[in-house]
């Protein structure tokens, strides 16, 4: 009998160790809910969730926290278990939290607030309520989507998705969980913007400190959402990504896909599907249809260290809608090369843009402009040669506007080789427009591009030193 007695007493103390630590850290937490899936030898998913931890608890120096990895190996899973791990450290937390659609919102949502209430599941050997008893749903405030915690005197949840409203909760966490559906969304600029936009005009609005962001993805696209963040934040970013398939052949966790199932899986995929769902390599890298651009550290120049240019000519495409883009690009001819010198690329109005093409002009001291006269390009042309000749009285550039009627897309694409070989921008152009910059590199061979304004203007500089070096030739000029 005392045996037995010391036995249970024993099972008790260690019981209680057990809840202790869970709670004071994530992965002993998961391990404790579900230990069938958190096994100590998935080296992968500890990584995670000390990861997770690290960022919670300020011991990893930035605000936005970038997670890549494949499907089914337990990033939503997760993502769940650590909101409820978070609340059980601060019931006061506020936290968003942001999935593909409205459905999976809502049943990332209704797992989470049931691993608060449901306390006699069977697949867990310890439940939440005694883990963290004192975190419970506030009465009559716990719908699957928008519930408080008893004793907050806010909202403490909320779960939306791209489009949907975030109003009436204020976040100290947005945790966004796979946005992206498919490598058709993957291919669609107009998709992958509407993302940006809705994440920051929506969810980061609502913010308030610590301000954490964490989001949790498979990488589609060099546009996507971690990509954007990636970009436009960078020194506020921390990556960790987990590829399925590990540089040395081996797998990320062979009990939750073996290689033979990773080749099953994949046979039928695309490579660049597969490199992006399982490796972490975006889609659009392979669908991009300009390589690589040349560039320059210094323009050509003779020994008394003048430009060797014999001209100095630009190329502008007007914006034809609202929401399009002004590119004009003002380049050097030297040897049946271009070099950009640069570069006005922007969506403000005509009244702006009129003005700043005229001032670029000027100063560059350009001798001629090709203006695409197409929806609106006549006009802007004039404006041009009036501001030259009145602001600045100069007669110096030629103002062309031209009609432009051949297909946009097929001029794009016929003229892409010359432009990679012939066109030199400088070294820091990726600094200097960082805009111009991600719509050339990210423009793609197939699939929707929201704009198409800069590689249409570029490849008019393509196409008048194409003519030019023609011309010469015929001319007996080369």
């Amino acid at each position: 009998m005392k045996k037995s007695i010391d036995r249970i007493e024993y099972l008790i103390i260690q019981r209680e160790k057990a809840m202790r630590k869970a709670r004071k850290h994530f992965w002993s937490f998961c391990q404790l809910l579900y230990p069938e899936f958190y096994k100590d030898d998935r080296l992968y998913l500890r990584d995670l969730c000390e990861t997770l931890q690290a960022f919670a608890e300020d011991r990893i120096a930035k605000k936005i926290l970038v997670i890549n990895i494949p499907p089914r190996h337990g990033k939503t899973f997760t993502a769940r278990l650590f909101v409820l791990w978070m609340f059980g450290q601060d019931p006061r937390l506020k936290i968003i939290t942001g999935s593909y659609n409205q459905i999976l919102s809502s049943l990332f949502a209704q797992q989470t607030r049931d691993g608060i209430v449901v306390e006699n599941e069977s697949v867990k050997s310890e439940y939440f309520s005694d883990i963290f008893p004192q975190v419970k749903l506030k009465y009559g405030d716990s719908a699957k989507a928008f519930w408080s915690l008893d004793g907050s005197e806010e909202k403490n949840y909320l779960a939306t998705s791209p489009g949907g409203t975030s109003t009436g909760i204020g976040a100290n966490y947005l945790i966004v969980d796979d946005i992206l559906k498919s490598a058709v969304e993957a291919n669609n600029e107009r998709v992958l913007e509407s993302h940006w936009y809705w994440y920051n005009s929506t969810l980061v609005q609502r913010m308030e400190r610590p301000r954490k962001q964490i989001l949790i993805m498979t990488r589609w696209a060099t546009g996507d959402l971690a990509g954007r963040m990636m970009d436009a934040r960078c020194d506020s970013v921390h990556q960790v990504i987990y590829k399925a398939v590990q540089d040395d052949g081996s797998m990320l966790c062979d009990e939750i896909m073996t290689k033979a199932e990773y080749l099953d899986v994949t046979q039928e995929m695309g490579k660049d599907i597969a490199e992006a769902n399982y490796q972490q390599s975006p889609i659009d890298i392979k669908g991009r249809l300009y390589g690589q651009f040349k560039t320059y550290e210094k323009v050509p120049e003779d020994s008394n260290g003048s430009p060797l240019f014999s001209r100095i000519s630009a190329y502008c495409d007007t914006a034809d809608k609202g929401g399009d883009y002004l590119a004009t690009f003002i380049y050097g001819e030297y040897n049946k090369e271009a070099y950009i010198l640069d570069v006005v690329y922007t969506q403000e109005g005509m009244d702006e843009t009129e003005p700043q093409v005229a001032e670029a002009l000027y100063r560059n001291r350009v001798n001629n402009i090709v203006i695409e006269s197409n929806s609106g390009g006549a006009g802007f042309a004039r404006s041009v040669s009036r501001i030259l000749r009145e602001k600045y009285g100069s007669n110096h550039t030629k103002v062309d506007p031209q009609h432009q009627s051949k297909n946009k897309e097929a001029r794009i694409l016929s003229n892409a080789t010359w432009v990679m070989d012939h066109i030199y921008f400088p070294v820091n152009w990726k600094d200097k427009w960082p805009e111009l910059h991600t719509a050339l590199s990210r423009y793609q061979r197939e699939g929707k591009n929201a704009h198409d304004d800069a590689p249409d203007a570029l490849t008019g500089v393509a196409e008048n030193m194409v003519v030019r070096v023609t011309a010469k030739f015929f001319e007996g000029g080369l």
